[in-house]
């Protein structure tokens, strides 16, 4: 089951994931929300739309915008709506 790992801490697990270009995007709600917070950090992709990011934090660590998601996602990438993917120092295991 492909799972986040962020620090030795399991940030998302599921066995619903969708890949897109490369990176695994796991379902919200498989999300710890007890690790993220809400990050000012917008950025576009041509054809799936504008991404919104997530910051993680725990235990005095931060990952700035390690998670990121489109809200809106534009008709051709309607499947990562309501789904993460990560990057920087999150290793996305399988």
């Amino acid at each position: 089951m492909p799972k986040a790992v962020w620090n030795d801490l399991i940030v998302a697990e599921s066995d619903d994931t969708v890949v897109v270009e490369g990176n695994h995007y796991f379902p919200r709600a498989a999300l710890r929300d007890d690790l993220i917070r809400e990050s000012d950090t917008h950025t576009v992709c041509p054809w799936k739309g504008t991404a919104s990011y997530y910051t993680l934090e725990h235990d005095g660590r931060t990952s700035a915008d390690a998670v990121w998601y489109y809200p809106e996602p534009k008709p051709d990438a309607d499947m990562v709506r309501d789904r993460v993917a990560f990057w920087k120092d999150v290793q996305v295991l399988d």
